[in-house]
């Protein structure tokens, strides 16, 4: 009769107890670490969290370039209102690195040469 008094003194407590997680089993396929888990969950709130730093600086880059070409083209405008003359690159009148750099127009070249050249003429 005391077995049965304390068992039922005692079964309150059992309700309480946890039932087993029969889901996170070692042995089923599926099973997750729980120190995995954790870690992989920080390092998903890490990532959301750089994504956010750095769509917020993409942001701010944007503006600022959009603002400085604002600038520049109210610059611009008000250069050619006020009828400032424009700085122009200087003309190339040599033509640059294409022809050689000769005013004429000629490019430095060899004169050309036939077969028996160097014997015919001794000073070459």
């Amino acid at each position: 009769m005391k077995r049965y008094l304390i068992l039922t003194a005692l079964l309150p407590f059992a309700v309480l107890a946890q039932p087993l997680n029969t889901m996170n089993n070692p042995n089923q396929p599926g099973y997750e670490i729980p120190s995995q888990q954790r870690m992989q969950t920080q390092m998903l709130g890490q990532q959301q969290q750089q994504k956010g730093m750095l769509n917020q600086q993409l942001k701010t880059q944007t503006q600022l370039q959009q603002q400085s070409l604002q600038n520049q083209m109210n610059n611009n405008t008000q250069m050619i209102q006020q009828g400032q003359p424009r700085v122009q690159p200087l003309p190339n009148t040599n033509g640059g690195m294409l022809s050689g750099g000769t005013s004429d127009g000629q490019q430095h070249m060899l004169p050309p040469r036939s077969n028996g050249d160097m014997l015919n003429n001794p000073q070459n």
